[in-house]
């Protein structure tokens, strides 16, 4: 599968100024931006701007970003599902995960998440894709949040649907292992028959069966 990217942009009003949601970029075009200290949720953000600026490069790689200036204050990825998961079993070309998604703490709360999936979906290319992601409640700022556990599902779940990914069940040992966690997905409109029944049996498999 030839892995078209075009690129899209959308603004948010933010103190008088915008705040600028745009991508997929390449690792060239990141790498002259600054990334917020306020990134931590998955390690230093130096560490994750360099993961990032990785994965933008990859063929199947895509990084949509929001920025203030010139500064990155969140973020989301795509590309290809962990070779450790159950859904890389069989490498489907076009099965797609939404690996992270983080905004940084003081920008919270004006809908950037939600605006960032907007953008990705922009793109015409991610009709031809079944787009996936783990929701895993140990993954969430719930400290910062002030929230339990159930209503952050609530709120993770209310954006993800924004742009059309949907509840679907599986028997995955992490997903079913807390009734918080979820597997959510967008299924693209050139998505045949054939893919769908091919995801399903990654949804629902046992691998200890004789």
């Amino acid at each position: 599968m030839k892995h078209i990217k075009t690129y899209n942009k959308s603004t948010l009003p933010y103190h008088g100024r915008e705040l600028i949601i745009e991508g997929p970029l390449d690792g060239h075009t990141l790498q002259k931006y600054t990334f917020d200290h306020g990134l931590v949720a998955f390690r230093r953000p130096d560490e994750q701007f360099e993961a990032i600026i990785e994965i933008a490069d990859l063929e199947e790689g895509r990084i949509i970003i929001c920025r203030d200036g010139i500064n990155i204050v969140g973020y989301t990825t795509y590309l290809y599902p962990d070779p450790m998961e159950r859904w890389s079993d069989g490498r489907l070309p076009y099965i797609l995960e939404l690996g992270a998604i983080e905004i940084s703490q003081h920008y919270r709360a004006l809908g950037i998440g939600t605006e960032m999936l907007k953008v990705a979906m922009m793109d015409d290319a991610m009709e031809d894709f079944i787009v996936i992601t783990t929701e895993y409640y140990w993954h969430w700022d719930l400290k910062n949040s002030g929230l339990d556990v159930f209503q952050y599902k609530d709120i993770m779940q209310k954006m993800m649907g924004s742009c059309g990914m949907q509840v679907f069940s599986t028997n995955d040992p992490e997903i079913t292992s807390h009734p918080a966690n979820a597997l959510m997905a967008r299924i693209g409109k050139r998505i045949n028959n054939e893919q769908i029944q091919a995801f399903d049996n990654l949804r629902f498999q046992n691998r200890f069966f004789f």
